[in-house]
């Protein structure tokens, strides 16, 4: 199943939603957490909600006058989509680059650097 493209503002929404998942939360609990956090009016993540349900992201059901939302795509997917996205957009689609530039560009400690030789001598026998 191909995931929905999420904006920026709908992963505020789906942060929130996977925070308490598997719990499912109310329109106001949303609403009072994204005004607080994001300083957005109602309207606005009212409108984010409505998108994210027609994208088949989120799942809202009725409980009586309210509705409770839940997430229908998984964090990992989520990210590993965004993840493949940055990627293609960035790096043009080469992970050793985009390592290779963040190990460049990074304070690492010697734990850190132990960690990724490691990792990268794992993957040099599998080769």
């Amino acid at each position: 199943m191909k995931l929905p493209k999420i904006s920026p503002a709908e992963w505020q929404v789906m942060s929130l939603l996977w925070q308490k998942s598997p719990e499912p939360v109310s329109t106001s609990e949303i609403v009072k957490a994204l005004e607080s956090k994001e300083g957005w009016h109602s309207r606005t993540i009212r409108t984010l909600l409505d998108r994210l349900e027609k994208k088949k992201a989120v799942r809202a059901r009725p409980d009586g006058k309210r509705y409770l939302y839940s997430p229908l795509v998984s964090l990992e997917d989520g990210l590993r989509q965004e993840s493949h996205s940055f990627l293609d957009r960035f790096f043009g689609g080469k992970p050793a680059a985009m390592l290779l530039h963040f190990v460049q560009e990074a304070k690492l400690s010697s734990e850190e650097i132990r960690k990724l030789k490691e990792i990268l001598g794992r993957k040099d026998g599998k080769a």
